[in-house]
Parts: structure tokens; sequence; C-alpha cells
């Protein structure tokens, strides 16, 4: 039997309880979701790359048992469609907040479908309570001191205040 692989890319610098959002709603569409945490090596994150990774395995293994849907966090860099299709994926996930999020992700459509035209790409509107959170803003609370524990699962608030 055959298992609807979907990808969901990001940097997850931090992930956030809107990522987590998206996350659970997309499990309900594949058997088997690869959440992909994308490398660029002229930008420095919040987090490390590898604590990344590590955070978002600890944070989904709860998702994963509570779904019964197989999670798989996995790096890459380069183009998301040659990530996606080497990690036999069929869909693409990405996450909608608002017509901004929706005007530059129709652009991506676009593109993708062009260079790779078996994958499609399945959009999740976030739902109305995360729909505010961003990880750029998350990331900017957290630098000036500010409490963005509402924003983030424990385990990252944690190590944001480690660091």
């Amino acid at each position: 039997m055959s298992r609807l692989v979907g990808f969901y890319p990001g940097s997850f610098d931090p992930v956030t309880n809107g990522h987590l959002d998206v996350i659970e709603r997309a499990c309900k569409l594949v058997d088997t979701l690869i959440v992909a945490v994308g490398t660029h090596h002229a930008k420095a994150g919040l987090f490390a790359h590898e604590d990344r990774m590590a955070l978002l395995r600890a944070t989904l293994e709860p998702t994963a048992k509570r779904t019964q849907t197989e999670i798989t966090v996995v790096e890459f860099s380069g183009l998301m469609v040659h990530a996606a299709r080497q990690n036999g994926a069929k869909l693409i996930i990405r996450g909608l907040r608002d017509t901004t999020d929706y005007n530059y992700e129709m652009q991506m459509v676009g593109m993708n479908a062009q260079m790779a035209p078996d994958l499609q790409t399945v959009f999740v509107p976030s739902s109305p309570h995360v729909r505010h959170i961003s990880a750029t803003l998350v990331r900017q609370i957290a630098e000036m001191g500010g409490d963005v524990s509402a924003f983030v699962p424990s385990l990252v608030f944690k190590a944001l205040n480690r660091s």
C-alpha cells in the first residue's frame, strides 16, 4: 500500500505554536510528514541548526503519537523541491497566516510547479488562535527580553531562556 508523504519545509528558528498548529493539521492529510529544516550558510540563526532539529524532534514526538502519523525531521539545503523529491514527498505543505503569506506562497507555487510539476502544494491556514504568531516576531521579542511563553512550546521557551 502506497503511503502519502507530505513535506513541510521551514527554518523553524524557533519552532512556534503556529508551526505546531500547521503540523498537527497536516497530519490529518498525510500518512508520513517530513518536517524539513532548511539551512542557509550565509544566515546565522537564533538557534544553531542542530538545536533546531533536536527541539523539533522532541516537540513533535507527542504529535506523532497522538495523530498516528510518522513524522521525520530532516535537514536540507538548496532547492526545497529537490529535497521534497529526495524524501519521497508528493505534497508540499505550506502554512498561511494572512494575505501577505498567500501572495508570497502563490509566487512560490508557480515557481515550484515549473521546476517540479509532479509535486503539489497544499495550503494549511493557521488556526485563529495562532494566526498572529511568526518566528520573526518571536525572535525579536525574545532578543529584547520579552516573554514569548504564549507563542512557543515549553521546550523552546526553556531553550530560549538558556541562550
